[in-house]
């Protein structure tokens, strides 16, 4: 009766024993980082594939296009499906939101945000929701992309896997690095498109011992979903004429027009998100709505629905007027944006690359106009406003010099494009700081601005580092007995409280002994002698923070009290908040450049 029961524990055993050797190898191991990471492009790879193919397999169903055909490249649809399939699938988006938030499920977070504040702690199932509100919006029509479900699926994979083997913080953020870039790099079939798209967006940092894995999962992920489908998104481009010093001056000034039009789209966004909250209909139903928008927008051009990629083929050899691709421009711009801002779930990176392909073509239009003899190729100035654009909503400008790169296989262009979107780049950060994601984060309160790791500081709180029950006395004692309370040696700082322990000031023993006293006096209340009566800290204050605090009031020792009732709970010296400072930073540092 019992052999079975034993012969159980005995594999449950075996089975934790293998499990703990497996964690430590990886752990001790950079080449067991590259074969998990490897996984993990595997497994991105095969998300990108499922979600590909279901949004595809929609797409012909609900508008009856032919399966070779993409829906942004269709010459018409029918008015029934866009009034039907858009509003039905903004309903389905903001029933699914309703429902969470009935349920008091969790939000979602990004991989840009869990690398940032959660030390690359992703959950599946919010991350699953999230693809399935991605895959119904794309699938419906709306002008989104499908590369932050991309995103979303490849890092929640690997941050779940990077759990399950209990990973270092800076190895799961490293690992998530891997699974959102290696879905970008199958989404668009290029490698070095997503490995870069990893470090700069996802971990926030370059770094040669990080580069293996990296490029492993990217390398990965692009032959698992090219072996299933194809890559869905993949770009290709005519040769470009060789570029002159002239044609790169241009191509920067290309630069600075994409990065004013990228920042106000961005500010654009914030707008309409007010705007459909000012229509007062319930947050489920506005999805729906935007829905409608979108229905009678496409009934002008189906070059709104979807992330674009099919227009962007049909666009770029031909010959359009000014006034075309400015209309054009404006529609998919405000499409994409109308989507996000009612509702809808999806990405801007694909969206962006097909305005900025636009933008580019209407650019080379004027530049020939005024400048005819600098025979600028149009080409040039597509590729560039493709990753312009894309480098002023996402960011990433290496990210995106390398998909033109990719996909031109030209690097004299990939060079005036690199400069071109520096130029961007610089701008967007000198006159608005944030990518999308990072101003829709901004928008909710949060303060980042990129996936650097800035969790590890607001994890270190006053309420970790304090001493807890600090030595108090009745702000009404009399001096004479704080001495005989608190004799030289015994403490060097006591926290004056009132009847109900709020904070009354701090007591420095030496200073209230060195006080003259006659022998028949009592001294008089010690809280008249307490300094800093109106400063103190609070728990939820992070380190950094504090040791602002600590500099203002120029003292090396702060009470904590509790924010909403002032009673004191803790003490706290500025050298070791400052020490423990200094030990993380140099831990984060260590681990941003593949340290140990």
């Amino acid at each position: 009766m019992n052999a079975p029961a034993r012969g159980s524990v005995s594999a449950r055993l075996s089975a934790f024993a293998f499990s703990a050797r497996l964690r430590a190898m990886v752990r001790s191991s950079e080449l067991s980082i590259v074969v998990v990471a490897v996984v993990v492009g595997v497994l991105a790879g095969l998300g990108v594939a499922a979600m590909t193919e279901l949004v595809d397999v929609a797409h012909v169903v609900i508008y009856g296009i032919p399966f070779d055909v993409r829906l942004s490249a269709a010459a018409r649809v029918l008015p029934v499906a866009a009034f039907t399939a858009l509003p039905l699938g903004g309903l389905a988006v903001g029933l699914i939101d309703h429902w969470r938030r009935v349920r008091k499920l969790p939000r979602a977070v990004d991989p840009i945000e869990a690398n940032a504040l959660r030390g690359g702690r992703m959950a599946i199932g919010e991350s699953l929701i999230v693809c399935a509100q991605t895959v119904i919006s794309n699938g419906a029509g709306a002008s989104v992309g499908l590369e932050s479900g991309y995103a979303q699926i490849g890092g929640a994979i690997a941050s779940r896997l990077g759990l399950a083997l209990r990973l270092r913080r800076q190895d799961l953020r490293l690992l998530v690095g891997c699974g959102a870039g290696g879905a970008i790099a199958a989404a668009f079939g290029a490698p070095l498109t997503g490995a870069f798209y990893a470090s700069e967006l996802i971990i926030g940092a370059y770094s040669l011992a990080n580069a293996g894995p990296i490029f492993a999962a990217a390398l990965a992920a692009t032959l698992t979903t090219k072996g299933l489908l194809g890559a869905p998104y993949v770009i290709v481009a005519p040769p470009v004429a060789p570029l002159a010093l002239g044609h790169h001056f241009l191509l920067v000034a290309l630069g600075l027009i994409s990065a004013a039009l990228g920042v106000g789209a961005m500010r654009a966004a914030a707008l309409l998100e007010r705007g459909f909250a000012a229509t007062r209909a319930p947050r489920w139903a506005r999805p729906a709505l935007g829905g409608l928008v979108l229905a009678a927008m496409a009934l002008y051009t189906p070059q709104v629905l979807g992330a674009g990629h099919g227009a962007i083929g049909l666009d770029f050899s031909a010959q359009l007027s000014a006034a075309t691709l400015a209309t054009l421009l404006a529609l998919k711009l405000s499409a994409s944006l109308i989507s996000l801002a009612s509702g809808f779930r999806g990405g801007l990176f694909f969206a962006s690359l097909f305005a900025g392909a636009l933008l580019g073509k209407l650019y080379a239009l004027g530049v020939a106009a005024a400048l005819p003899t600098l025979a600028l190729d149009p080409t040039a100035c597509i590729m560039a406003g493709m990753g312009t654009l894309s480098v002023a909503v996402v960011g990433g400008p290496l990210t995106m010099t390398f998909l033109v790169l990719e996909s031109t296989g030209d690097l004299s262009v990939a060079g005036g494009v690199l400069a071109a979107s520096i130029a961007t780049s610089l701008a967007v950060r000198a006159t608005f700081g944030y990518s999308f994601t990072t101003w829709r984060l901004h928008l909710r309160g949060e303060s980042i601005r990129g996936a650097q790791d800035v969790g590890w500081l607001r994890d270190l709180t006053v309420a970790r580092l304090m001493v807890s029950a600090p030595p108090t006395i009745p702000g009404e004692t009399s001096l004479r007995a704080f001495r005989a309370a608190y004799p030289l040696g015994s403490a060097h700082v006591v926290v004056a409280v009132d009847e109900a322990g709020r904070y009354r000031g701090l007591v420095l023993v030496p200073e209230a002994h060195a006080a003259s006293l006659e022998e028949n006096e009592d001294g008089g209340p010690i809280s008249a002698v307490a300094r800093l009566p109106e400063t103190s800290l609070h728990p939820d204050v992070d380190v950094r923070t504090a040791l602002a605090i600590f500099d203002a009031a120029q003292t090396d020792t702060l009470a904590v009290t509790e924010r909403e009732t002032g009673v004191v709970i803790g003490l706290l010296g500025e050298a070791f908040a400052a020490r423990r400072y200094a030990q993380e930073s140099d831990q984060a540092a260590k681990g941003v450049l593949g340290g140990g």
